[in-house]
């Protein structure tokens, strides 16, 4: 699963240096594609991205006791998606419009014109993000992980292909010269087109691996009497959580587009960071994120929910913990490294100075929540595993609730430069609030899960950080910082080779300082890479 993550997210990072040299990062058009790209990802998720990851696995492992083995509530379970997702998609692409007003804010018409023609071109990923998830998950609850995992290696192939084709036909336009108002069908249909149509492919190839499995569907329009109800209600805490975070997300993005009328009151040695260069600080936020946290809580969540169907809820806390312990390994190396390198991993996706600086500032302020991030990912698979999604909603609705009162707060007192940066921080701080009320509310349900223990080896990963970064900022700074005109920001190739050398400091003194301390979960880091060195 780490694996096909792995190549996955450093394809989408050539992507993302594609579309930054291609449009720019703190660019008008930059933010019209951001907005419009990242509409589908958002309706998907209000109406059940979370609802079918909390909801299909637990259910799914149940109807395996069926005497068919679940065929027949699986066909009925994606017909009735399939005809579900099929209509949202043409009714909210027919609003585009609207939904693309509802989440800017400030711009002129001529932005908005071009954030919505993108959006005609985007929309319809709404149905294949559904199509991939329904058949993504039949396939983990089957415990056959990778291809989930690796299908967005060829929708990221699709998009850079599509990609490419624009810049040979169009060139680059990094510093958005080209105005807003004098973009063409055809530039917006071979970029936003591209994207769509990558997305369709990351679903369909899922077909075959159904077919590789000896799954078959059919369309089954019989939605009554076979179980369906269940599912439904435990999703329907899901959904509700899922719109409150949307809403929540609608201001924080509101606020952070109203920066853009800033532009024109700064000097071109200034930066200021709007929605695009939070998407692309959210790709390096999540690649960590997808590559240990989602790998290691998807094939915990399988297990998670076996336990729980049979009552072995000690099993279920032990695996709950030894998931926890590793995922705090790992996402401390990784806020480790990316706080340190911010500026050169900016300087790879962005080809201007004040732009990196820009977007390292976003990236340092997100990473700092990357910890509790991951650690709510994980307790909310434990409570999907025991059917329970109203604990979620709650601590949820907490963070989203704080996360809203200082987004609005940072729109009303955060000069535009700092705006994108203090909606990070008051993310990151929500996400910390969110994180210790769910371990409250796990342990008031379901008994203590050890905290002693996930708290001392915790205090161990903080300390190695500590210690490894303190090395690796040393070495930045002999090698000229984040200054304009040193090594590591110079240009795309030394920003690389200074992250891949003071990476791989961090890394051996990080592994170093955990196997001195006798730390059991270093071993999960060093397997697969011994292993992979002896074949």
């Amino acid at each position: 699963m780490a694996s096909g993550t792995v190549f996955s997210r450093f394809l989408g990072i050539i992507r993302a240096i594609l579309l930054a040299a291609t449009i720019g990062v703190t660019t008008n058009a930059a933010d019209a594609f951001g907005v419009a790209n990242q509409l589908p990802n958002n309706v998907y998720a209000i109406i059940a991205g979370g609802v079918l990851n909390a909801v299909l696995v637990p259910q799914i492992v149940k109807a395996r006791l069926h005497l068919d083995g679940g065929k027949a509530y699986i066909d009925r379970l994606l017909t009735l998606a399939i005809v579900t997702f099929g209509s949202i998609t043409v009714l909210t692409t027919v609003s585009a419009p609207l939904l693309v007003s509802l989440y800017t804010n400030g711009w002129s018409a001529d932005q908005l014109a071009l954030a919505t023609a993108f959006a005609y071109w985007c929309l319809p990923q709404l149905f294949f993000y559904g199509l991939y998830t329904l058949l993504g998950e039949v396939l983990n609850a089957k415990s056959k992980f990778g291809p989930y995992m690796w299908a967005p290696v060829l929708n990221n192939s699709v998009a850079i292909v599509g990609m490419s084709a624009f810049i040979w036909q169009f060139g680059l336009d990094p510093t958005g010269k080209q105005s807003v108002a004098d973009w063409t069908q055809s530039q917006i249909a071979w970029l936003a087109g591209s994207a769509t149509v990558g997305v369709a492919a990351q679903a369909l190839i899922l077909l075959l691996f159904w077919k590789k499995m000896g799954l078959s569907f059919t369309l089954n329009f019989s939605w009554r009497g076979v179980g369906l109800g269940p599912a439904m209600r435990t999703g329907s805490w899901t959904l509700g959580m899922l719109l409150v975070t949307q809403l929540g997300g609608i201001i924080q993005t509101a606020v952070a587009s109203s920066s853009i009328d800033g532009r024109a009151m700064t000097d071109s040695s200034i930066a200021i960071a709007s929605v695009a260069a939070m998407s692309i600080a959210w790709l390096i936020f999540m690649l960590p994120h997808s590559v240990a946290t989602v790998s290691i809580a998807t094939a915990y969540f399988t297990k998670m929910s076996v336990y729980a169907m049979e009552k072995r809820f000690d099993e279920l806390k032990s695996d709950l913990v030894d998931g926890l312990r590793t995922i705090s390994m790992i996402s401390v190396l990784a806020t480790t490294g990316l706080i340190v390198l911010a500026y050169p991993i900016s300087r790879v996706f962005v080809g201007e100075i004040p732009s990196a600086i820009a977007l390292g500032n976003v990236v340092i302020a997100m990473v700092v929540g990357l910890l509790p991030f991951s650690y709510v990912f994980m307790i909310q698979r434990a409570f999907y595993s025991l059917e329970d999604t109203k604990t979620p909603f709650l601590f949820t609705v907490v963070q989203v609730v704080v996360n809203a009162i200082g987004s609005i707060t940072v729109g009303l007192l955060v000069q535009n430069v700092w705006i994108v940066v203090a909606l990070s921080l008051v993310t990151s701080g929500s996400i910390m609030v969110q994180s210790l009320l769910a371990f409250v509310l796990f342990k008031r349900k379901f008994g203590s899960l050890g905290h002693g223990q996930l708290t001392f080896a915790t205090g161990k990963f903080a300390l190695a950080g500590v210690v490894a970064g303190s090395a690796g900022f040393a070495v930045l700074q002999a090698m000229g910082g984040a200054r304009p005109g040193a090594f590591p920001v110079l240009n795309v190739l030394a920003a690389a080779i200074t992250c891949l050398i003071i990476g791989s400091v961090i890394g051996v003194i990080y592994i170093a300082l955990l196997k001195l301390l006798k730390v059991r979960e270093v071993n999960t880091l060093l397997n697969p890479i011994l292993r992979l060195l002896r074949r």
